[in-house]
């Protein structure tokens, strides 16, 4: 199982050269866990940058995927992250989701640099 980010979500929706790599990594719909979020996240963004037609086509994708929800273990252990590794509140919540499923994380968020079963695609600057 995989959590693809939002960080790498967005290098792959936008073509960069961290999302060609991602690309390369995604997993099939039936491994790759998608936590509602980084759904939030996902149209929040969308939303914004391309409109509200491809945050729907956006997020319709999502939903072929693995969805996770924020349950009261996986926020208290989020909780603990934040403290411990200084995470942002919903950075916490997409990491404990992934230990939560032994699931990888894909993220170009080097926030995340360094924690076990991170596979860390750098960004280069655009």
């Amino acid at each position: 199982m995989r959590l693809v980010d939002t960080s790498a979500w967005v290098e792959w929706l936008v073509g960069s050269p961290a999302g060609t790599t991602v690309g390369a990594e995604l997993p099939p719909r039936g491994q790759w866990l998608v936590p509602t979020i980084v759904q939030l996240e996902l149209a929040k963004w969308l939303t914004r940058e391309s409109g509200e037609d491809k945050a729907d086509r956006v997020i319709a994708f999502t939903q072929t995927c693995v969805i996770a929800e924020l349950t009261t273990p996986i926020a208290l252990s989020a909780a603990d992250l934040c403290a411990r590794q200084k995470l942002a509140t919903a950075d916490a919540i997409v990491y404990a989701t992934a230990l939560a499923h032994n699931a990888d994380l894909l993220t170009c968020d080097r926030h995340f640099e360094g924690l076990p079963n991170v596979m860390l695609v750098a960004k280069t600057h655009r």
